[in-house]
């Protein structure tokens, strides 16, 4: 059997557990690719309007593997930690795929609930290698290769970029140190971001991202805000800001968020709130991205911010 895995949403996240996952069963997997015009093209046309877009992408990343696959795996990601959710469009991805009218492979899915215990996840997955093989040995194998590789130095799709992965967005002496805010797979996919960390590379800025964060956020810990985060991906995006502008560690961020995402805008509105209790010296600047960003209108804005950042610096030092 050939299954073919989308490589958008939470692959930037979950991308080890699920490949050593599926090659301990030695199924045969089948990747969606980068995300292009054409599968930006097909999303756009599956997806509701009112869809955020690395949703919309999804769903082209999905019709891209149409023809190629005789399944495609699809996890309904519900909770990952005590009391905290992920975004809705997690909970109901299989059903929202499995809702479209093409004429999809069949859908395979496992539910990741933490509220269920430790226990409940692993059971889950396992019974997920019995779509493959009755092999229980072989499935066990398999999840324990899974999890092994998810808890590897380097676990996550982002840290398959080159920029990552050569270490080139950090170790400047000199110049300036922004922190790039968001989630994996709106910082590290370059078509969805319009480039935007190769951007700042080749403008000899050093870019921390929530992978690369040197402060160590801790997303358990109860934020300093007014109210608890249900969601474990805002709080996560919102500890990495306060840490990096605790620890005075970027001379400014750049928030990149999805155009029609209740849970971005409103952890944009908790950042801007924080950053001002907090002295408001780190200058903020947000980017919404949706399918009709220019990437023309967004290098302005970035130039401008970062000259900004420059000259401000400038001022602080005389």
């Amino acid at each position: 059997m050939k299954i073919g895995i989308p490589q958008a949403l939470l692959y930037y996240k979950y991308s080890p557990l699920w490949d050593g996952f599926f090659s301990g069963l030695g199924v045969e997997v089948v990747l969606s690719g980068k995300t292009d015009k054409s599968i930006l093209n097909l999303g756009v046309k599956a997806a509701e309007n009112e869809a955020c877009l690395p949703l919309k992408v999804f769903y082209g990343h999905v019709l891209s593997l149409k023809d190629k696959v005789d399944g495609i795996f699809i996890p309904r990601v519900v909770s990952i930690e005590k009391d905290a959710y992920t975004c809705p469009k997690f909970l109901g991805l299989p059903d929202m795929i499995s809702a479209l009218d093409d004429d999809l492979p069949q859908i395979i899915s496992c539910t990741i609930d933490r509220k269920l215990g430790l226990r409940g996840v692993v059971s889950s997955i396992f019974e997920l290698g019995r779509y493959f093989t009755d092999d229980v040995v072989k499935i066990g194998l398999a999840v324990h290769k899974g999890f092994k590789s998810l808890r590897s130095p380097k676990p996550s799709l982002a840290h398959h970029n080159p920029l990552i992965r050569e270490g080139r967005l950090c170790g400047l002496k000199e110049g300036l140190k922004i922190g790039l805010l968001g989630h994996p797979y709106n910082v590290f996919d370059p078509f969805i971001n319009m480039n935007i960390l190769d951007r700042l590379v080749g403008s000899k800025v050093e870019v921390v991202t929530i992978e690369t964060n040197s402060v160590k956020s801790n997303i358990r810990k109860i934020l300093p805000v007014e109210k608890e985060l249900f969601w474990t991906y805002e709080k996560e995006v919102v500890s990495a800001a306060l840490d990096w502008i605790d620890a005075g560690l970027v001379d400014g961020i750049v928030y990149l968020l999805s155009f029609a995402c209740g849970p971005d805008s409103l952890v944009q509105m908790i950042i801007e709130d924080e950053a001002k209790k907090r002295g408001g010296n780190i200058p903020i600047m947000s980017i919404v991205i949706d399918e009709h960003s220019g990437s023309a209108g967004i290098l302005t804005r970035l130039e401008a911010f970062l000259d900004m950042i420059e000259r401000k610096k400038a001022a602080e030092a005389i």
